[in-house]
């Protein structure tokens, strides 16, 4: 997920908004109910470990999921995600209109097996704490309890709501990202349920994110002892940290491109030259030319050697694009904003400096579907054994997905 973030102006977008008063008091009332049995649904979630890769614990939630969503009426289908194991769940509700809409997010956590154990989900000071419990099973259970919420008011004014749940967004969604790309193709409004932020007091969603690019150098060198024969070696380490230091300023500030290395290996055994070394960075970009620009910049820089018959080579893989400025996004901040005033509470509209599976389900070359981020619960310090949700953030974000949903579906697509 994403660490850094900035509010950003909006432009009326294409969905009608009606702006109320007062909050509509059957939705309030209703999401009043839900606030406790959303909070027991993230005490289950959290208390089952399930990192991406962990089949058996992605299993469990799948199984709990599965159970849940087709006590709501949904059928449902499992769609393997093979680069780490797990199923993608599709949930599809029918209903009496003629608006599509997908609620989205991830039940796979970056946490290992027995941290469940170690931090169960606890409640401390008007945080909730466990692992995962903001990013993202908080947003799962934000869409449980909104498909709750419409149930008892009995609400179905939608075409059809479709949920997907994947197991494998902390891993760039391998193997999930192609299905997510095809479901959305045929919706009119995508809402992606990861975490926002408190550490700032900011309650807020996203419209922009940064696309994700991986970056690999690797360097072949020749191994000799390094007591007995140094000179007959070449030393991989030293030409990789060669390369690390002409390649530090791939980055570009003026367009927010960073590319920051992250993960470095070389060397077997203290007396040997080592023949091998190779680093993973992490770039970060808006501008979607930028991938040319650092591959070309990089593979320039590389032939500067300082080891000869040393061989470098440098590679850059493209992972999540970038979710850009548009005004599908922007116009669903704004219906999200004038629903918050409703509760006489304040949203903001921000970029984060990360990818999510939002830039996924975004069709660059047509109007739909509009994509909005970050609808689930209000928190921070995600990825840590300190991640934490507010409790005061559930009942808000229950009543603004259920009146995002009531008011998509009734939207005219042509205002």
């Amino acid at each position: 997920m994403r660490h850094s973030m900035l509010a950003v102006g909006l432009a009326y977008g294409m969905f009608a908004v009606t702006a109320q008063a007062a909050p509509q008091q059957d939705v309030y009332d209703a999401v009043e109910e839900q606030q406790q049995p959303l909070l027991d649904t993230l005490a289950t979630l959290v208390n089952i470990d399930s990192g991406t890769g962990f089949v058996a614990g992605l299993s469990e939630v799948e199984a709990l999921l599965t159970e849940r969503l087709e006590a709501l009426g949904a059928e449902v289908e499992a769609h393997p995600a093979e680069t780490y194991g797990g199923n993608t769940l599709v949930g599809r509700l029918q209903g009496s209109g003629d608006r599509n809409i997908m609620l989205m997010i991830h039940y796979d956590t970056v946490f290992g097996e027995g941290a469940a154990e170690e931090r169960p989900f606890r409640i401390e000071d008007g945080r909730a704490y466990g692992p995962g419990v903001g990013d993202a099973k908080g947003g799962v259970a934000v869409i449980l309890h909104s498909l709750e919420v419409l149930q008892t008011l009995g609400f179905d004014d939608y075409g059809q709501l479709t949920v997907v749940l994947n197991p494998d967004e902390e891993k760039g969604s391998l193997g999930s990202r192609d299905l997510i790309q095809q479901l959305s193709a045929d919706q009119d409004a995508v809402l992606v349920f990861e975490p926002t932020f408190s550490d700032d007091a900011a309650d807020a969603v996203t419209v922009v994110t940064k696309g994700i690019n991986y970056a690999f150098l690797e360097v072949s060198g020749r191994a000799s002892h390094a007591g007995g024969a140094p000179e007959e070696g070449r030393n991989a380490v030293m030409e990789l940290s060669h390369q690390l230091l002409q390649l530090g300023d791939l980055g570009d500030p003026d367009k927010e491109t960073t590319l920051n290395w992250t993960i470095v290996e070389g060397g077997t055994k203290r007396n040997i030259i080592p023949e091998q070394a190779r680093a993973e960075g992490d770039m970060r970009y808006f501008d979607s030319s930028e991938y040319e620009r650092v591959l070309n910049e990089a593979n320039d820089i590389i032939a500067n050697q300082l080891i000869e018959d040393t061989e470098v080579e440098f590679r850059l893989d493209k992972g999540r694009p970038p979710l850009p400025p548009n005004p599908e996004t922007q116009g669903l901040a704004e219906q999200a904003q004038q629903i918050y005033q409703e509760l006489d509470r304040e949203l903001q509209a921000v970029e984060i400096g990360g990818g999510t599976d939002a830039a996924y389900a975004y069709h660059a070359d047509s109007a739909t579907p509009a994509v909005l981020e970050s609808l689930g619960l209000v928190g921070g310090r995600f990825h840590s054994d300190e991640e934490f949700v507010l409790v005061d953030s559930v009942g808000p974000r229950l009543y603004l997905t259920t009146r995002m949903i009531m008011e998509l579906s009734d939207a005219d697509p042509e205002s």
